[in-house]
């Protein structure tokens, strides 16, 4: 770290205000989980491709009666994530997904069983077997895919 940077971090160590250099902490590079209405703007965006925050707002009533500022600050924050992003038509923004909804789905997943099963994946499989929430033919197709990638094969057995 440069000195000067040094310096002003150290001016006043009892002072309520918290620098860090390039405001980067653990909060602002772990992805949080969507919240339900980022997850339905992403949804709007999947399934029916690139759309104004006008759009956006429309397809969500009347379920959920945002404002048009709302909404463009949740695609706002949905684009500072990496989750959307946006292209200028004339004055007006729109946006569309960068991310597939697999991948977010798997990022979903992690998150979940890092927080229940101190990142387990056997813990997870289990417990989803122990529930019964998997069937004896769901696991029975899973070892088939888990053989077939492992000799590089297909994975959509």
């Amino acid at each position: 770290m440069a000195a000067d940077v040094r310096q002003a971090l150290e001016v006043d160590k009892r002072s309520a205000v918290r620098v860090t250099v390039c405001s980067v902490t653990p909060r602002n590079i772990q992805r949080r989980p969507l919240t339900e209405l980022q997850q339905a703007i992403l949804d709007r965006l999947w399934s029916s491709g690139p759309a104004t925050a006008e759009q956006i707002r429309e397809a969500l009533l009347p379920a959920r009666r945002l404002k048009d500022s709302s909404v463009r600050t949740l695609l706002r924050r949905l684009e500072a994530r990496g989750y959307v992003s946006h292209l200028l038509e004339g004055k007006t923004f729109v946006y569309e997904a960068t991310m597939a909804p697999k991948r977010v789905a798997a990022h979903s997943v992690r998150q979940i069983i890092d927080r229940f099963w101190s990142g387990s994946f056997e813990q997870f499989l289990t417990g989803m077997v122990d529930e019964k929430v998997l069937t004896p033919a769901e696991i029975a197709r899973l070892a088939r895919k888990i053989g077939h990638a492992k000799k590089g094969k297909n994975t959509d057995a």
